[in-house]
């Protein structure tokens, strides 16, 4: 993956839930800067390292396997290209869906920061994710859309005063995954990636429902544990923890029967 230089933007409720003609603008103080912690070259710093144990294993794969996680990778090298019109059209894909009744002035445009971007040109964020980032973003958006709407909106819980913000907290579970599941190696060099494959290998949109479920357990993690931004690298490592744990339990043979994706009905 390419440099992943960057600052994070924390985002300041405004009110329960963000409603039509309510936006996050820096030009009304509620937007903060801060040092690169989860964002950036620091998206390492929220991901458990492998184990030891793992560093010298590898997993064998059938010849299926491996011609989907070959498939996977080549999705994941696709960088985010503002020039090429199908990126654009994604993106505009995007905000159509996130916010319908409200039309987009602009592939530039400071309405983005409505949506948890850093600024007016979501392609800068996009260097920790990559296309696939977006193309997550798109299935959580069209497959599950109240839950994506209830977290776009921070419409669920007693939420705190500065939230984290979507649109980059969604590359950071891109990122995360693709950590976790540790899919940029040859083979799995870690039962949790080899366990993921083989799911995989029974259903190829796997991989973008894991993010919908792990965008989702990352949210109510966060409300469990009441965390504000600078919390979030704990909130993102107890997910990935969970995460792993849910993916190791025994009968699990298709993501709907991990615990944690029930969270995507509520």
């Amino acid at each position: 993956m390419e440099d992943r230089g960057g600052s994070f933007v924390a985002v300041r409720r405004i009110s329960q839930g963000l409603e039509r003609g309510d936006a996050y603008h820096s030009t009304s103080a509620e937007v903060v800067a801060g040092s690169a912690a989860w964002l950036g070259k620091g998206l390492s710093c929220v991901c458990a390292q492998r184990r030891d144990s793992d560093a010298n294993s590898s997993f064998d794969l059938t010849p299926a396997q491996e011609e989907c996680l070959q498939r996977l990778q080549n999705r994941i090298d696709v960088a985010y290209d503002g020039s090429i019109p199908q990126h654009q059209e994604a993106l505009r894909a995007l905000w159509k869906l996130a916010f319908p009744e409200e039309e987009l002035h602009g592939i530039v445009s400071e309405q983005w920061k409505e949506m948890g971007w850093q600024g007016k040109d979501p392609s800068t964020d996009f260097r920790g994710g990559g296309f696939i980032s977006l193309e997550n973003l798109l299935f959580f958006a069209r497959n599950f859309p109240k839950t994506f709407q209830d977290l776009l909106r921070k419409q669920v819980g007693d939420r705190s005063v500065w939230e984290y913000p979507f649109a980059v907290a969604g590359i950071n579970i891109t990122f995360m995954l693709i950590q976790m599941l540790d899919l940029e190696a040859v083979r799995p060099r870690t039962v949790v990636g080899a366990t993921f494959l083989k799911l995989f290998a029974e259903d190829e949109s796997a991989f973008d429902l894991l993010y919908c479920i792990a965008f989702k357990l990352m949210d109510h993690q966060w409300l469990a544990m009441r965390a504000s931004y600078m919390e979030f690298n704990t909130v993102m490592k107890s997910t990935r923890r969970q995460l792993e744990r849910e993916l190791m339990i025994d009968d699990i043979t298709r993501l709907e029967d991990l615990p944690s994706y029930g969270l995507l009905s509520r």
